[in-house]
């Protein structure tokens, strides 16, 4: 089937006004062009979409179902619109992306700087989340995508590889555990944490990882703040773990001793996860490529 878009912007508008003849002032057209209209496209569908009465009209369950992908249709081009008047206009995409802490301090920088390289005139609004809020808002339609551990639950949105980080413990230089080349993670429960904020991906890592041992990590301050948990490190107040390239820049000027965690699950996966690859906008998808590519 194909249907006329001044058909359907006809339809939308008695739904809205539930009466002919008031939909036939608002689009300036005469009643009988109106009905005209609404008779072809229940002609086309083959089922009615309204049920006429003396006052006005109501809709069918077919005028309800036509009405909600009317409406989707709407959406759709008007973003094509706004998208392609963008192009004319010399910028050539918006894209919001929401990420994890670890990603935006050690990759997403320079995979940015290397992409707007070659599309220089595409603007971006980058947010950073803990893992959960980052899927919820690409499953919300509030970012067009994100970056998040691979543990993380996102249902109903696809993924795609981006990097892997590897998880180390961050201790004072004089603590008992910096004296190692590396750690398991139940040797390291021994001591006392500061650990990540209870929505993180880190979180969700480490419950699961202490349900699993049986043992339970001793958490004296939470954060979410990397830079905030290496000065509580290098204060002496706990241990922690966290990604290596995240605290590169923390370990001289704070004199902190970074040791190699001795588990499988150390070297951890971080994805692209979005709603739907086939829907993107091309400047999207040209993103979401570009940064696969960059592994």
């Amino acid at each position: 089937m194909r249907y006329d878009l001044i058909t359907l912007d006809v339809f939308i508008v008695v739904a809205e006004e539930r009466n002919l003849t008031r939909a036939a002032e608002r689009l300036h057209l005469a009643v009988s062009a109106v009905s005209k209209r609404i008779a072809e496209l229940e002609e086309q569908v083959g089922s009615p979409l309204l049920l006429r009465y003396a006052r006005g009209v109501e809709l069918t369950p077919a005028g309800q179902s036509l009405l909600h992908y009317a409406h989707e249709l709407r959406l759709v081009l008007g973003q094509m619109e706004d998208e392609l008047a963008s192009y004319a206009a010399g910028v050539k995409g918006h894209i919001r992306i929401h990420a994890i802490t670890s990603v935006l301090a050690q990759f997403l920088p320079s995979d940015l700087e290397r992409f707007l390289a070659s599309y220089p005139l595409i603007n971006f609004d980058i947010e950073e989340r803990v893992g959960s809020a980052v899927a919820r808002a690409v499953i919300e339609g509030r970012a067009d995508l994100g970056i998040f551990a691979e543990h993380t639950q996102a249902p109903g949105l696809e993924v795609r590889p981006y990097r892997q980080d590897q998880l180390v413990v961050v201790t004072s230089r004089d603590h008992l555990v910096a004296g190692n080349a590396k750690v398991s993670f139940r040797d390291a429960l021994a001591h006392e944490f500061i650990g990540p904020h209870l929505d993180s991906s880190l979180y969700t890592l480490f419950a699961q990882k202490q349900a699993e041992s049986g043992a339970v990590m001793r958490v004296r301050i939470r954060v979410s703040s990397f830079e905030c948990m290496c000065r509580l490190v290098a204060a002496g107040v706990g241990i922690a773990i966290l990604p290596k390239a995240a605290i590169g820049q923390y370990l001289q000027p704070l004199k902190l001793k970074m040791t190699l965690l001795d588990e499988d699950w150390a070297t951890r996966k971080l994805v692209i996860g979005v709603r739907n690859m086939s829907l993107l906008s091309p400047t999207v998808r040209t993103l979401v490529e570009h940064l696969e590519q960059g592994r």
